[in-house]
Formats: C-alpha cells, structure tokens, sequence
C-alpha cells in the first residue's frame, strides 16, 4: 500500500467508528420527551406576591386590572410579567406590569397592570403573575396562579 491509500483506509476507518458511536449513543431517544415543568406554586403558598385585584374567583371581563405587590427580586428592568390563561392552559393574554416604585430592593413593590383579553370558550381559568426571569432556566421560575372566571 501507498501512502494515499494507507490514508484512506484510515480515514475509512475513523468514519466507520464515529458512525457506530453515533448510532449505538444517539444524541436523544426517539419517542421520549422531556417531562414537563412543575406546576407553578398557588399563591396561598408563597409569600413574595400579593394579588389584591382580582381577587380569587372574581367573574372578570376585558380589559382586567390587576393590583398588586411583588418582591423587587421579581422585576427584571422594573418589569413583572403577567398572563391569562384558559381552563386548559392556553395563555390567551399577557402584559408586562411595571413596577410603582424602586424595584432593586427585596422589600415588596406595587404593580398595576391593565390587560385587555378575548374571554375564551371555557368559563374558567387563570391569571398567572410570574417572576421575570432573563435567564431561562427553570431553577429560576416562580409564579402564582389566581383562578378568575370569565361568565
């Protein structure tokens, strides 16, 4: 063998390798799927929001103001998001509330938001005041649930 075909062998060689780890070790199993992220946490169990308006089991219509109070830590660039959900789930509206007041503190700092929304087919669901998290990572979620009705 020449210098050439002893470098295709090798190279024959490295590619058959590279392809039976990458079909013994695939990158993601087909089928599977991450689990879905925890439930967000109710607000009668945190204590770094409060909701004064609407208050739990309000009937709501559009545009609905929503009255409250967050921890600073919350805000992200004075900014606290909040959404309306369905019955099921389907976020059908949302609204960055800004902060009322200095919002680099851990004390809790008013918010008011106006969220103007289409009310959905179901006769339920919720609204969903959630901490700002710029970074994405889950360890970072926070958020408070209040069921509303919309009939």
């Amino acid at each position: 063998m020449n210098m050439k075909e002893k470098i295709f062998a090798a190279l024959i060689v490295v590619l058959l390798i590279l392809g039976g780890f990458f079909y013994f070790f695939p990158k993601e199993q087909e089928g599977v799927q991450n689990p879905p992220p925890p439930p967000p946490t109710p607000a009668n169990q945190i204590n770094e929001v409060n909701v004064i308006q609407p208050v739990p089991n309000a009937v709501v219509t559009s545009p609905l103001r929503v009255q409250g109070e967050a921890r600073g830590n919350w805000y992200f660039e004075a900014n606290l998001p909040i959404s309306i959900h369905d019955a099921m789930g389907k976020q059908i509206a949302v609204i960055g509330a800004q902060a009322l007041g200095e919002w680099m503190t851990t004390d809790f700092v008013p918010f008011d938001a106006i969220i103007p929304f289409v009310a959905p087919a179901t006769d339920t669901g919720f609204l969903k005041v959630s901490k700002d998290n710029p970074s994405g990572l889950p360890e970072h979620d926070k958020s408070i649930m209040i069921p509303i009705r919309f009939r």
